[in-house]
């Protein structure tokens, strides 16, 4: 895993440094600047670059400087896609796309750092530059992740990333632009009252959320946890297309493991119960993260509220008792007014509580959950029992949260 990178001083050249652990167990990894800040990778066999969409063998590359031997994995998982172009930047070219990450610039603000909007050169693409704040531990490895999982999941409704650059005082992501911003800012901030997001658009970013998730559980190689699903990781195209983003926190899950445990990530009121409460991750958790997200989409509810009294409830405990009563109607965003498919919006509104039931060997997976969201009228019935889906889910709209 790359861990961190440090300029040498003959011929712009660097030795980047060892690092243990990761998505490779406990192989081991040497990288170096290649004129002004372009990145190639030594495997101890070959080198490897980036380019025509993640990391790609290139057999001619000749090994620019010495270093000491180390460990090192001898099997690189390669992502077959060829579609996605991953550009490898200079930091000069960068700081000129965004005119040297100008205040007029700035897209988007975080405690990771900041998101700044920009051109290429040439004017035609427009990119978001993510610039990660001083270095961490902790950000360092996000940063790592992030660059990693994205060189190697390629999928229309995933975030594509045009490249990077990395440093010992700068480390940038550059990703494609989304002019329309995320799905929080449509549902809850300074788009909200604009209404763009009409019931079939919404539907069309419930699938094509659900179709990203589906293809990092199911499709990807290894298989990808992301953890930190949620309504502001997920950003919008110029045809309000679904793209997932944000794969700081996620997992590569390794053939034959069905979960793990490990340090809770990821946002409050979007948390799969075992996870928050044991640490234990799989899949199911972002199944139950998209349920609550799902809920979002349909009520424009967010997943936590505080009430009168000073407890919090969450979505579905919100949601819970109008299913009850069959009162599918009254958890559609009022901003709709009525111009909804019902039978529709009854069906998602029972797919979010599958998707969220309190066990995670009862949830669905995210590829049924696609079948469900797509399906035909038959693939309605199958859940939208409602008694069925409460009894087995265990929802009764009573909890709340101290």
């Amino acid at each position: 895993m790359l861990v961190t990178h440090h300029r040498g001083d003959v011929d712009g050249r660097g030795c980047g440094s060892r690092a243990s652990g990761g998505f490779f167990g406990e192989a081991s990894w040497h990288w170096w600047s290649v004129g002004n800040g372009r990145v190639a990778f030594w495997n101890q066999r070959r080198w490897l670059r980036t380019s025509g969409g993640g990391i790609s063998k290139t057999m001619n590359w000749r090994r620019l400087c010495c270093c000491c031997p180390c460990k090192v994995q001898d099997q690189i998982s390669e992502n077959k896609s060829r579609d996605f172009p991953w550009e490898i930047y200079t930091l000069k070219e960068i700081v000129h796309a965004t005119n040297n990450f100008h205040n007029d610039n700035k897209i988007g603000e975080g405690g990771f750092g900041s998101v700044y909007w920009g051109r290429t050169t040439n004017m035609v693409l427009q990119i978001a530059v993510k610039r990660l704040k001083a270095m961490s531990a902790k950000a360092e490895m996000e940063f790592t992740v992030e660059v990693e999982i994205l060189g190697r999941a390629r999928h229309k409704n995933l975030l594509g990333l045009r490249g990077f650059y990395a440093s010992r005082d700068e480390k940038l992501i550059v990703y494609d632009y989304m002019p329309n911003h995320s799905l929080t800012t449509h549902l809850h901030g300074q788009l909200a009252t604009d209404c763009l997001l009409d019931w079939s658009r919404r539907m069309r970013i419930a699938v094509g959320s659900a179709e990203g998730l589906a293809y990092l559980h199911h499709e990807a190689n290894p298989h990808i946890i992301h953890r930190d699903i949620k309504a502001s990781n997920v950003l919008l195209d110029e045809n309000f297309e679904a793209k997932v983003a944000d794969f700081g926190f996620a997992k590569l899950i390794p053939d034959g493991v069905t979960h793990m445990t490990t340090r809770v990530k990821g946002t409050l009121g979007y948390l799969a119960p075992e996870y928050a409460m044991w640490g234990k991750v799989s899949e199911s958790c972002d199944v139950y993260s998209f349920g609550i997200l799902l809920l979002e989409i349909i009520s424009a509810k967010k997943p936590l509220e505080k009430l009168p009294t000073g407890v919090k409830r969450d979505i579905v405990q919100w949601v819970t008792p109008y299913v009850q009563k069959g009162a599918f109607n009254r958890i559609a965003d009022p901003r709709l007014k009525g111009k909804f498919d019902r039978a529709q919006l009854k069906s998602a509104v029972m797919v979010a509580l599958r998707c969220t039931d309190g066990k995670p060997e009862n949830r669905p997976s995210m590829l049924e959950v696609v079948e469900w969201l797509r399906g035909d009228v038959e693939r309605r019935k199958e859940v939208t029992n409602i008694e069925h889906v409460l009894e087995e889910s265990g929802h009764d709209g009573t909890k709340v949260l101290e």
